[in-house]
């Protein structure tokens, strides 16, 4: 008897563990082919622009992104000749790199465009061709994304200061989970964590459920050791489950107070982009 395949995951969770990822509403999607400076040769990626940042997953049904590109400082976005039948083939010139971008095919190359240069530039393009309904949508991302802006620009500084000021190491600017987050097991948290010490010694990363979290950390002393310790989501707060129970008012307070309480021995395990966690990430999947 042929064992049962594992039920595929839903797009409404697909989306859903994006949004907590990023925080951004999405805009536009679909299949890039991408080539940054750092890259030998294009990847395949399902692509999501969310706000004003290109977000780079493995496959469509990946709920953790490999890479991403803010392009809101892009300075041009250029279009190059393909020998390539029914494939678009354009470039985002940025200050620091150009990024190579291609499509699957030459209408939703027009796509990108179009969605990509409304919200940098806060118009919708008129040299672009699409259909009158894409046109709308095109407008309705301009809506959205403006009022996006306005909020932002209208946040009180004191109060960003303000929050921003205990924790500001462990946040990201486009993530609204800790930066030591990562949608791992308790085996591949503990493997990060072996193989690569000068990152960082904690990370946190989804619960045995879908609701909860656990905190995995690795502690030198005689030898190092590997804990992990549960964090309890009560719906308003957030309960470290120790000896003495622990609660605070976020995960951020959480990876705080761990620090804290070690004087800075446990330190956020953080990839930065030199350490190509996406291919790191990747292999552990495989």
């Amino acid at each position: 008897m042929m064992a049962k395949k594992p039920p595929k995951p839903a797009p409404r969770r697909i989306f859903q563990e994006r949004l907590k990822m990023t925080a951004l509403p999405l805009y536009f999607e679909g299949f890039l082919l991408v080539k940054r400076s750092e890259y030998h040769e294009y990847k395949h990626y399902w692509t999501e622009l969310r706000g004003t940042t290109l977000f780079f997953y493995t496959d469509k049904k990946s709920t953790i992104y490999v890479d991403k590109l803010d392009i809101l400082n892009f300075i041009r976005l250029t279009e190059q000749n393909s020998a390539e039948k029914n494939c678009a083939n354009f470039t985002l010139v940025l200050p620091k790199e150009d990024v190579h971008l291609k499509t699957e095919n030459t209408e939703s190359g027009d796509e990108w465009r179009g969605f990509l240069l409304t919200v940098k530039e806060l118009s919708v393009p008129q040299h672009v061709s699409l259909l009158p309904g894409q046109v709308i949508r095109l407008h309705e991302v301009l809506e959205k994304e403006k009022k996006r802006r306005t909020e932002i620009e209208q946040l009180p500084v004191a109060s960003v200061e303000k929050e921003k000021e205990p924790i500001e190491e462990h946040r990201d600017a486009f993530n609204p989970m800790p930066v030591c987050f990562y949608t791992v097991s308790r085996k591949e948290a503990t493997e990060m964590l072996e193989k690569n010490p000068s990152l960082g010694n904690m990370i946190l990363r989804p619960g045995s459920d879908s609701r909860n979290y656990s905190i995995t950390i690795r502690q030198e002393t005689d030898m190092p050791r590997i804990k992990h310790y549960k964090v309890v989501n009560t719906g308003e707060n957030y309960t470290i489950e120790l000896e003495k129970p622990v609660t605070l008012p976020s995960l951020f307070s959480v990876i705080d107070y761990f620090v804290k309480e070690t004087r800075g021995n446990l330190r956020p395990f953080i990839y930065s982009t030199d350490d190509n966690f996406g291919m790191f990430f990747t292999s552990l999947l495989c």
